[in-house]
Formats: C-alpha cells, sequence, structure tokens
C-alpha cells in the first residue's frame, strides 16, 4: 500500500511544531535567568541593607546600655597603700579610702587619674591628662621643604643643624667631647627671611616628633589656661621624646615685662613664667629640643634670652645679592625660563628683597607669562613682576599710616 500525500507530511510538521516549542522554551528559559539575575541582585541589596541596620541596631544597643549604667566620676589618686588607695573625687575635692585588686594596686601610682562609680569604687584607670588643643600641634607628617629649599643663609642652617638636628642623630659626639648639647635656638629677623623655613627644613630632616605652635595660641583670656597649655605642651614632648618643639612668633607671650596692672597682662606674664620653667627648671627637659622665631627680637624679656634656655641666638637677615641669586635658582627650577634671564643682574637689581619677596617675583613672573599665553617666562617678566610687588607694598604702607 502506498503512502498518501498527507501521511508523508505529518512527520515534517510535527518536527516543525517541536523546534518552535524548543524555542519558546529557550526563551522563556532566558527570561528566566534574567529575572533569577534581578531578584539575586536585590537580594545582595537587601542584605547590605540588613547589614546596616543591624549595624545601627548594635550601636543603639550598645549606647542604651551605656545609658542605663551609673555614671562614673573623675578621681586622682592621692596614695597607694597596703590598706587601700587614697583618691580625692575632682569637682567637690572628696577624700575617700577604697579597696583594689592586687593587678592594680601594682599599675596605680600617685597623680594617676582614675574613674570611680557612685560608691567611689575604682572601676578603671584613665589615661593621663593632656590638653587636646597640645596634641592638635604635633606634626604627624613631615614638610615638603629641606635644606636644599633654603637659600642665602647657608651660616644660619649650619648652626640650627649643629644645635638642634646634631644633638638628635649623633648625641654621641657631644658625650665624647663631655658637653651637654644646646639646649634652643632662637631665630630672629626680618619677616620673610627664612625663619620658619629652617624649622620645617629640621622636622623633615629628624626623625623626632616635631610640634608646632605660635605664641599667639598660647595666650587665653581665662586665667591659668595658657601656662596650663604650656605644661600639656611640655608633657607630651616628654612622652614623644626625641622631639623638637617650635615656637613662633614667641614675642607674643615672651615680651619685656611691664608695671601694667590688667588682667591680660598678667596672664600673659604667667604663661611666660611657666615657659620659662619649663625650659630651665627643676625638672630635667629630656631629649627635647626647642626652636623659636621672631620678627622682634627687641621686645623679648631678658630671663628668656639667657644661656640654658636659648644657648643660641641666631639672626637670620636678609640675603645679599649671593643669596637673593641662589633663592632664584631654587625657586626657578621647575620655571620653563627664557634664554635672556639673568640671575645675576637681577639679583643686583632687586635690592633690599627678602626670601619671600624673591618667591613671590617667581610666582608673580610666572603669572606675566600665563596672561600673555606663553610658556617661557621672560626677563621682562621677572622686571615687571618686582615693580608689581614694590607697588603693592607702598600702597600697604600708606594705608598703615592712613589707619595708625
Amino acid at each position: 500500500m502506498t503512502d498518501t500525500v498527507d501521511e508523508v507530511d505529518l512527520p515534517y510538521d510535527d518536527d516543525a511544531s517541536q523546534q518552535k516549542k524548543i524555542e519558546a522554551l529557550q526563551e522563556r528559559l532566558e527570561v528566566l535567568e534574567s529575572q533569577n539575575e534581578d531578584m539575586r541582585d536585590k537580594l545582595l541589596d537587601a542584605n547590605a541593607e540588613n547589614n546596616k541596620y543591624q549595624q545601627k541596631l548594635e550601636r543603639l544597643t550598645h549606647e542604651n546600655k551605656k545609658l542605663k549604667q551609673s555614671p562614673l566620676f573623675v578621681a586622682t589618686v592621692q596614695e597607694v597603700g597596703d590598706d587601700g588607695v587614697i583618691i580625692k573625687q575632682h569637682g567637690n575635692n572628696q577624700e575617700a579610702v577604697t579597696e583594689v585588686t592586687d593587678e592594680m594596686r601594682e599599675e596605680l601610682e600617685p597623680d594617676d587619674r582614675v574613674a570611680v562609680n557612685n560608691s567611689l569604687s575604682i572601676v578603671k584607670q584613665l589615661d593621663s591628662e593632656t590638653d587636646v588643643r597640645a596634641r592638635v600641634m604635633q606634626v604627624d607628617q613631615s614638610p615638603d621643604v629641606t635644606f636644599a629649599d633654603i637659600g642665602g643663609i647657608e651660616e644660619q642652617m649650619a648652626e640650627v643643624r649643629e644645635t638642634v638636628e646634631m644633638p638628635l642623630t649623633s648625641p654621641e659626639m657631644f658625650e665624647d667631647v663631655g658637653i651637654d648639647p644646646p639646649s634652643g635656638v632662637l631665630l630672629h629677623g626680618p619677616p620673610g627671611t627664612g625663619k620658619t623655613l629652617l624649622a620645617k627644613a629640621v622636622a623633615n630632616e629628624t626623625d623626632a616628633t616635631f610640634i608646632k605652635m605660635a605664641g599667639s595660641e598660647l595666650v587665653h583670656k581665662f586665667i591659668g589656661e595658657g601656662s596650663k597649655l604650656v605644661r600639656d605642651l611640655f608633657e607630651l614632648a616628654r612622652q614623644e621624646e626625641p622631639a623638637v618643639v617650635f615656637i613662633d612668633e614667641i614675642d607674643a607671650i615672651a615680651a619685656k615685662r611691664t608695671d601694667s596692672k590688667t588682667s591680660g597682662d598678667a596672664e600673659v606674664q604667667r604663661t611666660m613664667m611657666q615657659l620659662l620653667s619649663e625650659m630651665d627648671g627643676f625638672d630635667d627637659r629630656g631629649e627635647i629640643r626647642l626652636i623659636a622665631a621672631t620678627n622682634r627680637f627687641d621686645m623679648l624679656d631678658r630671663a628668656i634670652l639667657r644661656p640654658g634656655r636659648f644657648d643660641r641666638l641666631i639672626e637670620v637677615p636678609k640675603p645679599d645679592v649671593e643669596g637673593r641669586k641662589q633663592i632664584f635658582q631654587i625657586h626657578t627650577r621647575k620655571m620653563n625660563v627664557s634664554d635672556d634671564v639673568d640671575f645675576d643682574e637681577l639679583a643686583e637689581e632687586i635690592v633690599d628683597a627678602s626670601g619671600a619677596d624673591v618667591k613671590a617675583i617667581c610666582t608673580e613672573a610666572g603669572m606675566f607669562a600665563i596672561r600673555d599665553d606663553r610658556t617661557e617666562v621672560a626677563m621682562a617678566d621677572f622686571r615687571d613682576a618686582w615693580e608689581k610687588i614694590q607697588q603693592e607694598e607702598a600702597e600697604d604702607d600708606d594705608v598703615s599710616r592712613t589707619f595708625a
């Protein structure tokens, strides 16, 4: 028996239908995989959100637990004995004897700060009290200034290095000779001559802890606050020694004493007395070197200038012609300078310019080139910059005389 046409085509129709079903299933599979990927992303987002809320819950739980605890009070250990520890509570000066464990008794010493509860039992020992302002003045990252970036004051650089840097890096040299290293150096001279730069270079070149402050930061209106900050600064230096303490504008707290009866002058003098005591008092200063800077050497009290406090008084004058040339070369190392620039001639022309003036000339000369859309700085740019700086200084002097 022969096959009919319908019977022959039927298998082909079945194959086509089966192919369509497979394609439909593949499309459905792709949709499901896409949906699955979206759901996976949503699950990850939900887990991250859950972790965030979990952390917030833990923090709130911890804070709630702390709020439910009994308050703690600060006290000072007066005496440690076999029968107990005598403490004095801050605020009301109440004294009490309390029992402590043998382990804590071995750790406690007189003048230690402790936390006590309502029954005046010692809960824990506290860190030594240091004004947070003192710790802020500690320099954690060394400045990017080196002695190679300072020109025109080679003699002063050598004195600073042998006074501050050498005792920290080579103390054995002083021991072999049998002398104590200089304890401090005072840099004085006109503004802009490089006094602060010298201190920055010392901070960069030594591994000692560097603490910087301005004299004006030690002046406060409340009685005893300035002297307390001075104590905390030197206490911080002793904790971190070897250390270098730099006091800029020291004339703000070390001016000549007068008979003035105002409370402000009296507080400044108390701060200076504390500074004098820290510099050369009964307690050994240790491996702490002191650098100070001032533009008004004539205003300083004689007590702070005597040997033992500042063993070196170094004048930092304005640079001479050769010094100005060196400073030009330092500040133009990265500049694209034209061949017609003659630093010898420029150094001769800018009479009585300080190192800061030379740096300002270089910056302003570069600005002239930028304004003219040039990539090279020409000799005329430096001359124009010097004229502009002189004009600005003359205008400032006129304004100062007007309001004087």
